[in-house]
């Protein structure tokens, strides 16, 4: 029994401790994000539809024109249905079908340029994956960073809040400067703007982000990994020759070429006759034979319609290969700010891990123990904090540019690379 009741004290005791301390959420990867966009975003959604839509359209593009079927009534002496049906041998009833025949060749035209529509919507869907992909990484780095922030900015505060309560202590003995309490109050006021307007970007992305991922914005906030740099070891040539080759936009404006090019020669086939055939039966009053009728006809185009349709295709076939070009001169360009962005950044991250941050620490340390000595008033201390302050602020903010160009890359040539 007394064993029992010491197990259960002891228990007890380990469920208050646990209750009263903080418990960090468990934060939840990039990866499962993406995966969750990918199956519940409704651009992505909407993108696919409209591709599966397309797919629909050779069917409708390779067939012949519908089947007429025609029901005459020839009346002889009188305008009601078969006047003169038993005395005259001009009297009958019709029936007649009509089928209208495409010049050779122009319904698989028109089925490969909706082939191409179908290939073009289908890229089309997968730059709006990508692009939604490229939204949900970067509101992942920027609650990251605010996390970041707001997690520093309380350890200055807790810093900045112990040597208030120094000075205050060390002034009421008749030691220290009331001008810089009240300074070093000012600048943890300043600390708690800052705070403040972290925490408000904050909730901006996790409420953006929750949309990407069609969550409820009661659903729980997403807690994201820790903002660390990403080796990055590719060659920019390598980097070129892959957006060429895979980036989500230019390969929809090569299938908008391509499709282009097909509506070319598909207008050009217009000039081309189409033909009609036909069958109709008559059917005569007794004592008369019955007849049959054959009948074909051209329909000759309109070549200057068809000429217009051609110039109209032509035009439009250079409009995409101008686009093409376009948008490949800017992707490259932007890949090459990216690029210069990223090796400029790991130049920066490298100055403050192993330059800046440190000797800032420890001008910090030093000043603080002189403080604590009596040997230093409490500007310098205050001084060396929001030195540090300054430094981890800006070293977060280049970190996140340099995650944020390794995404804009990523975007840009199709290749994982976080």
């Amino acid at each position: 029994m007394k064993l029992n009741l010491l197990m259960c004290v002891a228990a007890f005791a380990m469920c208050r401790l646990l209750s009263g301390q903080h418990v960090t959420p468990i934060p939840t990867p990039l990866s499962i994000l993406l995966i969750e966009a990918e199956a519940n975003n409704s651009q992505i959604a909407v993108a696919d539809d409209v591709s599966k839509a397309s797919a629909h359209i050779m069917r409708q593009a390779t067939a012949l024109p519908g089947l007429q079927v025609s029901i005459d009534s020839f009346s002889v002496g009188s305008p009601k249905p078969f006047a003169g049906f038993s005395n005259s041998e001009f009297a009958y009833v019709s029936v007649g079908i009509l089928q209208e025949l495409p010049y050779p060749g122009k319904l698989g035209l028109r089925g490969e340029v909706a082939k191409r529509e179908m290939q073009t919507q289908s890229a089309n869907a997968t730059v709006v994956r990508s692009s939604v992909a490229e939204q949900v990484k970067l509101l992942y780095l920027d609650i990251s960073y605010s996390t970041a922030a707001i997690s520093y900015l309380k350890r200055t505060d807790s810093l900045l809040q112990s040597l208030i309560q120094d000075a205050l202590s060390k002034y009421g003995l008749g030691r220290g400067s009331q001008s810089a309490i009240i300074k070093a109050q000012m600048e943890r006021t300043k600390i708690l703007r800052q705070d403040t307007m972290h925490n408000e970007t904050l909730w901006q992305d996790q409420a953006r982000l929750k949309q990407l991922l069609h969550r409820t914005q009661e659903s729980s906030d997403i807690y994201p990994d820790s903002l660390v740099a990403t080796p990055f070891v590719f060659d920019q040539e390598e980097l070129q020759s892959q957006l060429r080759s895979s980036n989500p936009t230019l390969l929809a404006d090569a299938s908008a070429v391509e499709k282009q090019k097909v509506q070319v020669a598909a207008a050009k086939r217009d000039i081309k006759p189409d033909f009609t055939i036909g069958y109709a039966f008559q059917l005569t009053g007794e004592g008369y034979r019955d007849r049959h009728l054959i009948s074909a006809n051209v329909r000759l185009p309109n070549h200057t319609r068809v000429a217009g349709e051609i110039a109209q295709a032509t035009e439009q076939a250079n409009r995409a290969k101008h686009e093409l070009d376009s948008d490949a001169q800017q992707k490259l360009a932007e890949l090459q700010e990216q690029y210069v962005a990223l090796t400029s950044t790991e130049e920066l991250l490298n100055e403050f891990q192993q330059g800046l941050i440190p000797q800032a620490e420890a001008i910090f340390r030093s000043e603080e123990s002189a403080y604590q000595s009596d040997k230093q008033e409490l500007e310098p201390v205050l001084s060396a904090l929001l030195d540090i302050l300054a430094l981890e602020s800006d070293y977060q903010q280049v970190l996140l540019d340099h995650e944020t160009a390794l995404v804009r890359i990523e975007t840009l040539t199709g290749r994982k690379i976080r």
